[in-house]
């Protein structure tokens, strides 16, 4: 009974630690993601429309909708334009690979930015850069190129570890309302009084009826009569 309860209240405290833990973790994920891994302007930026050489490393560039909002885009994220872009390699060096790639909204005050590409540099160099696009309402609309350093992995094992917490906190409950069943199953049946009990209660209700003056000596003597007649 007792080691029912006992592990009711370990499993309620590992759910409670993992709970906290997962929600935590996913906090810090999310923001070192957003704000230290992820440097969406890295290595420049080019005004749309416009044209600039951009110096860009070796290996894998993103490219980004960067715009100033007013208010908040949660909930629909950042609308992109149509975008065109066209990339000249240094000479000698093959053209990189361009990979259309839609990212989730970031906004850091007024400033809000969007993964729109992904693209594979053959070689560090000087990359000249037009952009072009249907960009009309939008404030100050750039193209930055940046450093997405960003981890996933974390945010999968943060929320397994929430979903364990729950799970671990589901069978908490349960086994706290298995072992409260059980405490009142240990009581046994109800009292039930006999026969004899009822009668002798009742017997000693009208003796008290009687002698506050509610019953005459004539009317106790008929239900005394009639309460032993039922033996």
């Amino acid at each position: 009974m007792s080691d029912g309860r006992t592990a009711s209240r370990i499993l309620a405290i590992l759910a409670a630690v993992l709970v906290v833990v997962a929600v935590g973790g996913l906090l810090v994920t999310v923001i070192l993601n957003a704000f230290v891994l992820n440097n969406f302007k890295a290595y420049g930026e080019v005004r749309i429309p416009g044209e600039s050489t951009v110096y860009l490393p070796a290996g894998e560039v993103s490219v980004n909708f960067h715009t100033q909002v007013i208010g908040s885009t949660s909930g629909t994220g950042l609308p992109l334009p149509p975008l065109r872009l066209s990339v000249t390699p240094p000479a000698g060096v093959a053209d990189p690979t361009v990979i259309e790639s839609f990212g989730a909204t970031t906004t850091v005050n007024s400033d809000a930015y969007r993964r729109v590409w992904l693209m594979r540099v053959p070689a560090e160099g000087g990359y000249r850069i037009a952009v072009d696009g249907q960009v009309n309402g939008f404030i100050d609309p750039r193209l930055a190129f940046g450093d997405d350093a960003s981890v996933d992995w974390p945010l999968w094992l943060f929320a397994g570890m929430a979903l364990a917490g729950v799970e671990l906190a589901v069978l908490a409950w349960w086994l706290r309302r298995r072992h409260g069943h059980a405490s009142v199953a240990d009581l046994g049946d109800p009292y039930i009084p006999s026969d004899e009990g009822v009668q002798l209660e009742q017997l000693k209700t009208i003796a008290a009826l009687r002698d506050s003056g509610a019953l005459t000596d004539a009317e106790f003597a008929a239900e005394k009569r009639r309460i032993l007649s039922r033996r």
